[in-house]
């Protein structure tokens, strides 16, 4: 089976990727993964290289959540189709929204990590502006004209069917890490926070707030500068700055605590690599971090600065109940493997690429 997979090279949805294309090796699914948004660094070129299933084309197409995307979203558009009409695809899985309504032929599904709409209702706390027409409208379009969407948990679903919907189809397959990636250590009296510091949505002001009052001393790991170039700048914590894989995971591993406040977060990778270190969570109450942790996290209202403070402290203050929140999420974590991901997804494909089948089947002999 072939799949052209589009990705940006910016943040989670390039761990997902990375993590999906190893996953679905086994099945024999070799992938031809077309990368957009910022040049591919050393480390992910030895990632694709690491990856025999894997040939990769390098574009530095903007993205459209990005300003003034639009000549290089209709250029990326050409390039993604002449890319296949040379691999010939069984099937186009993209991670961007503007390109679903292509005249792709082969079966297509979209997967949505997250959308400049939703992040503006959940961090704004209002409508995206009139600015984001556009946006909207390429982003319906492409959703509504797929043959699959497909989202990380039901509250993305159900964010995304109320925004662009209704689909024709959609599927709930989560995001998984490898647990061996995330080995823990013994551990220290810290806490961590990690991510794309720059994003609101994240709140991670509130956990730095926070930290002045706190008995352990708070670091924080992640780009700070935004992709536009302005910098976010954080007091009273320790900036780690960004790190490569196995120094996050170093961090994941000695710290005890990790915490995400967040005001939107459609799955969340970071919490899900903290918890397979062995670090207790402390999380935002919104109803996707619910949805994926259950009762396996410490959950505090985004906004409730004076609940996120005590929070930390107490589990800071009481080794058991910090141990047991801590193991209850790494169980919880390890449902979220990769070779379940790559199970759904090759499933996925296949009900797709039959579905097309049986569709020109039908079409030929009702022509006869």
């Amino acid at each position: 089976m072939k799949v052209l997979m589009t990705t940006d090279t910016i943040g989670g949805v390039w761990c997902y990727a990375m993590e999906l294309t190893r996953a679905l090796e086994p099945f024999g699914v070799e992938v031809t993964l077309a990368t957009m948004g910022a040049p591919l660094s050393r480390a992910q070129r030895a990632e694709i290289e690491a990856r025999p299933n894997v040939t990769a084309h390098e574009g530095r197409y903007r993205l459209e959540w990005m300003p003034e995307p639009w000549d290089d979203v209709q250029r990326a558009g050409d390039w993604l189709l002449d890319i296949a009409a040379e691999t010939r695809p069984d099937i186009v899985h993209l991670n961007d929204y503007a390109h679903g309504a292509l005249p792709w032929l082969a079966p297509v599904l979209v997967v949505g990590h997250s959308c400049v709409l939703s992040w503006w209702q959940a961090v704004r706390g209002e409508p995206a502006p009139a600015e984001w027409a556009r946006y909207q409208q390429t982003v319906r379009r492409s959703l509504r004209t797929v043959d699959l969407v497909v989202a990380p948990t039901l509250a993305m679903v159900e964010a995304l069917d109320q925004l662009y919907g209704p689909f024709r189809k959609w599927q709930v397959i989560p995001n998984a890490r490898d647990p061996q990636t995330y080995p823990s250590t013994h551990k220290e009296p810290w806490v961590l926070a990690a991510g794309r510091l720059w994003d609101d949505a994240k709140n991670i002001q509130a956990l730095a707030q926070a930290a002045s009052g706190l008995t352990w001393p708070v670091i924080i790991a992640g780009e700070a500068q935004h992709p536009d170039g302005w910098r976010a700048s954080f007091p009273n914590v320790q900036t780690l700055g960004k790190l490569n894989a196995q120094a996050l995971a170093d961090c994941y591993a000695r710290a005890s605590i990790y915490v995400l406040p967040a005001y939107y977060e459609p799955f969340g990778l970071s919490p899900l690599e903290a918890a397979l270190a062995g670090c207790a969570l402390v999380l935002g109450d919104i109803p996707s971090l619910r949805e994926v942790w259950a009762d396996a996290a410490w959950f505090v209202p985004p906004h409730d600065q004076e609940a996120l403070k005590a929070a930390i402290e107490e589990l800071t203050a009481d080794d058991r109940l910090r141990a047991r929140y801590a193991a209850q999420a790494r169980r919880r974590a390890l449902r979220f493997a990769p070779k379940r991901m790559g199970a759904a997804y090759h499933a996925a494909y296949t009900e797709l690429i039959a579905s097309q089948q049986y569709y020109w089947s039908h079409l030929r002999r009702a022509t006869v």
